[in-house]
């Protein structure tokens, strides 16, 4: 079981959906319960789903979760370029959060990676 304050893609995937949630409070009134929620629902996933995965028994499914939260990065990725395309954001805005969902993305990558080799290992693999 690892603690998901010590990881650093914890803590960034943190600041990604606080940055999300004061991003959505910019949105039109009729998006509130559309796109803004559809935002702040991935933005949430990805911490929630390394969180879980840290609660997990071992690795393959702390892997599994990690990859979960890799897949919500990809679905905060789309809803920013819309709603940037939709008018309902700058460029500033949207490059700035799409940056940090793509550092988060890239983290993420690196810590599966990490893990994985030792899963092979696990089982006998050279």
């Amino acid at each position: 079981m690892q603690i998901p304050e010590k990881l650093r893609v914890f803590a960034e995937a943190e600041e990604l959906a606080l940055g999300v949630y004061r991003l959505t409070q910019t949105l039109p009134a009729h998006e509130r319960f559309g796109l803004a929620q559809q935002l702040r629902r991935a933005a949430v996933s990805i911490g929630s789903n390394i969180a879980e995965g840290c609660g997990r028994g071992g690795s393959r499914e702390f892997v599994r979760f990690l990859e979960i939260a890799l897949g919500s990065t990809a679905e905060l990725e789309f809803q920013l370029r819309l709603a940037y395309r939709l008018g309902y954001f700058g460029e500033t805005e949207h490059h700035d959060a799409s940056e940090r969902a793509r550092g988060t993305q890239r983290m993420l990558i690196r810590l599966i990676m990490r893990i994985r080799p030792t899963l092979g290992a696990s089982r006998g693999r050279p």
